[in-house]
């Protein structure tokens, strides 16, 4: 839960969680020409999330007070969640005072408390502020490759020195901002290419830099990417720079999607660039061709809440669109997929060994099962059992001597169940020969409504 009350010119965030740790204070000055709010955002999974915002007072004065999720970068500044432009990074952990003020184009720290860490960062940011304009802020500042790629190459170089004498103390941080240099200097050299310009460089003129640029130095794990409030734009912008450098042309698609993937070595960043793609699709088709062959490398909780988030809206569930291809092992371990049963009216009976209502159905879906023998239907019973009851499962396929097709979906959670939103059993689910869509809740067994249904859907 996230609490906000302005008192004075401070913003206080709080979470119930973080009462026991110190707060941060951030103290600050605006003057920048036009006001504006003034925004903090954390580092959620390689991209900037704002938690806050506040208005300057009549004196120019803004400020925050709030305890830290984590410890690493946040970021403050008057621009938005999804680029550099007009924000800044700072290192917290708790206790930090933070004295700043922000200037059109940059900011300067003030006062005499503030972090060894922050000083670093903001040292560190002077250094490469040439490159930030010219390549972040280039609508403000006109560059081209003649003289950005010099500039570069000569930053580049002193990058190698600067943190010579610059121990904080703080040996998480000592690790970290090496790699916030590596990304910050990354994220320059790849937006300064992949934004417009008057005159655009061949790959045989980039400088020597961009040589030593490669997606798989920064991708091996999700650590520097999700640590870095813009890693997934940055590491994006990195591939794309690799493409160029090996002749490879940008494509749509799960194409596109692939060409992309090869250069991640993480299965986690894999699912992440999935996700990324499918989040602007339109329909369920695009959706499942592109997750049949990546919904492998959805892996975390949080990527398949991401997942379910993109594809509930697409679901429509009309009659005539493609049925959900799962893919599910019988009682002997042999796997069967939707396809498998093209050219049949497939029956899905969504149930658990646990459920009377279920066991209730058995009965009349023996006699069903009986009545449509012979014709083109395939009954499949999908157990949603939890794996730990998959003996009692098998059990009772053995006693109850159950017919149709046995597969075990393994809990209430799967996948078909949460594609079809199935929130109670039984559920019966009618597909047409060519796998398409009759219903998603069919009539029950007892009922005569199904045995039509089926006769109907088998005559077409």
């Amino acid at each position: 839960m996230k609490i906000k009350a302005l008192l004075s010119t401070l913003l206080c965030i709080t979470t119930i969680s973080a009462m026991a740790q110190l707060p941060v204070e951030v103290k600050g000055l605006f003057k920048k020409k036009r006001i504006s709010a003034v925004k903090l955002f954390k580092v959620k999974y390689g991209k900037s999330v704002e938690i806050a915002n506040v208005t300057p007072n009549e004196n120019n004065q803004f400020g925050f007070l709030f305890y830290p999720e984590y410890e690493g970068i946040y970021v403050i500044g008057t621009g938005n969640e999804n680029s550099p432009n007009d924000n800044y990074k700072f290192y917290f952990k708790g206790g930090e005072q933070l004295s700043v003020s922000l200037l059109d184009s940059s900011y300067v720290l003030t006062g005499k408390l503030n972090s060894k860490e922050n000083v670093v960062l903001t040292q560190w940011h002077d250094l490469t502020f040439p490159l930030e304009q010219k390549a972040i802020n280039f609508m403000k500042v006109q560059s081209t490759f003649v003289d950005y790629f010099p500039e570069q190459e000569e930053i580049v170089a002193k990058s190698k020195t600067f943190l010579n004498g610059k121990t904080t103390g703080n040996a998480k941080f000592d690790k970290q901002v090496r790699d916030i240099m590596a990304l910050d200097l990354a994220s320059y050299a790849t937006n300064f290419l992949n934004t417009p310009r008057s005159a655009h460089p061949s790959v045989e003129e980039y400088s020597n830099f961009y040589s030593s640029l490669k997606a798989v130095d920064f991708a091996k794990t999700t650590d520097k990417v999700y640590n870095y409030p813009w890693g997934y734009r940055t590491l994006s912008g990195i591939i794309i720079v690799n493409m160029r450098q090996d002749g490879k042309a940008y494509k749509r698609g799960v194409e596109g999607v692939d060409i992309f993937a090869s250069y991640l070595p993480n299965d986690t960043l894999k699912g992440d660039l999935a996700l990324e793609n499918a989040a602007g699709y339109k329909t369920i088709a695009d959706y499942q061709t592109l997750m049949a062959k990546y919904n492998k490398y959805v892996i975390t909780k949080v990527q398949k809440e991401r997942s379910d988030n993109i594809m509930n809206p697409l679901l429509t569930y009309k009659p005539g669109t493609d049925a959900y291809e799962f893919s599910y092992a019988d009682n002997t371990g042999k796997v069967y997929s939707m396809k498998d049963f093209k050219g049949k009216v497939v029956l899905v009976d969504t149930w658990a060994t646990w459920c009377s209502p279920c066991k209730a159905e058995i009965p009349f879906l023996k006699k069903l099962e009986e009545e449509m023998k012979g014709t083109d239907v395939q009954i499949i019973s999908l157990s949603t059992d939890a794996e730990k009851d998959k003996e009692k499962w098998l059990k009772m396929i053995k006693d109850e001597n159950l017919g149709g097709l046995q597969l075990f979906a393994g809990g209430p959670a799967n996948e078909f169940s949460k594609y079809y939103k199935i929130n109670t059993i039984p559920r019966f689910l009618v597909f047409d020969k060519q796998g398409k869509i009759v219903t998603v809740d069919s009539p029950r067994p007892s009922q005569p409504e199904l045995k039509a249904l089926l006769q109907k859907t088998l005559a077409n």
